[in-house]
């Protein structure tokens, strides 16, 4: 196995910066994927994060492998803090304390209820989280891919004009 220098780590990095430049599609549908793929990786499925954004990119008409690239917004170093929000939105939307739902850990129907009660905060935050970050990444991210875009045909329009 060969070690991966630094030069090489940055050409490597440089290549997918220069893949992602080049994605097909209108600033709209890579904003549509970049969304779609924000919007599932806030759910707590891992392995599913990538097959459920493209699904949805898929129905909204967007770029799949934007989708499939912005479902990273939950990765080992973010689940932990977006999934206890979203947690906490789901407890905050259905009422209720966070230790009510480990009272009875006596019995099973106890861990349960637990597991039950839990479940469905856990998701209806993320859905809920879900939806707000997906909107907001795609009017976010339209102006950013349109300034990009216009930059690239800027830039190819000076290289043409040069002699």
């Amino acid at each position: 196995m060969r070690k991966v220098t630094q030069p090489q780590w940055r050409r490597q990095l440089r290549y997918l910066y220069l893949r992602f430049l080049r994605l097909q599609g209108t600033p709209e549908q890579l904003a549509r994927g970049l969304a779609s793929g924000v919007f599932s990786g806030c759910f707590p499925l891992f392995g599913f994060q990538i097959l459920i954004g493209v699904a949805v990119a898929t129905v909204l008409r967007g770029n799949r492998i934007m989708a499939a690239a912005a479902t990273w917004v939950s990765n080992p170093f973010t689940y932990v803090p977006i999934f206890a929000f979203n947690y906490q939105v789901g407890l905050w939307l259905l009422g209720g304390s966070a230790t009510q739902a480990f009272q009875d850990l006596d019995s099973l129907k106890g861990w349960m209820d637990m597991g039950t009660e839990v479940s469905v905060r856990l998701m209806l935050g993320s859905t809920v989280v879900g939806v707000v970050s997906g909107v907001l990444s795609y009017f976010g991210g339209l102006p950013l891919i349109r300034r990009v875009r216009s930059r690239q045909i800027a830039r190819q329009q000076r290289k043409l004009e040069q002699p």
